[in-house]
């Protein structure tokens, strides 16, 4: 077993994932593809990146998929398959299909658009991560909930004494998780996309974010401090509860603001 799939294995049993982390490496010459990989364009014809994606965090599949399988004009764009720079007839034919009533704010956000280098990488390898035999450039996390993915935010917010970036597009969720977060090697978040949603089967609770795997060992480090205090994702249970214990310093801090005083959570099944 290797360190991510080490890692991978983690944070499916922190997180309690239902569906399969994707282990995402980029591709830039088809002889680096295993054996065991199947052939999307041999194995199904033409199918969307989401639909690979799919493929793996479902099924387990272990996937290869390249300009001759993509069925789908985003991952085109964004992982540098065409060319589709300003002036070009395809920028032009999809920035006015972008949903941007604005024909030069349509074209600023157009060109803008995450973008891998052109022709440098021909296809992009999917595997689920807990079992890969690659080494990986990001995980594709899909959280079965929210509460799933603040814990994610938890452990990056204890890293980096700040709040995660995010910018949520309705649309290119595949472009707006792998291929920024290459672009970026940082943290990316997205909602399923309507394509997403319609051909790939994702479910309305879903939401995904994109790991670069610079940033793993810092994350775990995060689950690992959040394990300590009792407050990752299992540690939570819904109830009602009043007059609750709480953290030892919320006495602390309500005796500095006047206010009454209560039982600390040591002893009531926390740390």
């Amino acid at each position: 077993m290797t360190k991510y799939n080490e890692a991978a294995l983690r944070l499916k049993n922190y997180l309690d994932l239902k569906l399969n982390i994707q282990a995402v490496k980029l591709i830039e010459d088809p002889a680096d593809v295993p054996a065991n990989a199947e052939i999307a364009r041999e194995a199904f014809g033409h199918l969307s990146l989401c639909q690979a994606f799919a493929l793996t965090k479902r099924q387990g599949k272990t996937l290869y998929t390249d300009k001759s399988s993509e069925w789908c004009w985003a991952p085109v764009v964004g992982l540098g398959y065409g060319d589709c720079s300003p002036g070009t007839g395809s920028f032009q034919v999809i920035s006015r299909l972008l949903g941007i009533q604005d024909p030069d704010r349509a074209n600023k956000f157009f060109a803008a658009f995450p973008r891998l280098p052109l022709g440098k990488y021909q296809g992009v390898l999917i595997g689920p991560a807990t079992e890969a035999e690659f080494e990986p450039d990001v995980f594709l996390i899909n959280c079965d909930n929210n509460f799933q993915l603040r814990s994610l935010l938890s452990a990056i917010k204890f890293k980096t004494g700040k709040l995660l970036d995010v910018h949520l597009d309705p649309v290119d969720s595949c472009v707006h998780t792998l291929v920024a977060a290459m672009v970026t090697k940082d943290y990316t978040v997205a909602i399923p996309d309507p394509g997403d949603q319609e051909r790939a089967l994702s479910q309305p609770n879903e939401l995904i974010m994109a790991v670069p795997v610079e940033k793993l060992d810092d994350l775990l480090e995060g689950i690992a401090f959040s394990e300590k205090c009792h407050m990752g994702y299992r540690d939570m249970f819904p109830e009602m509860w009043f007059d609750f214990p709480r953290p030892p310093f919320y006495n602390e801090v309500f005796a500095e603001w006047g206010m009454e005083q209560g039982k600390d959570w040591r002893g009531h099944g926390r740390g």
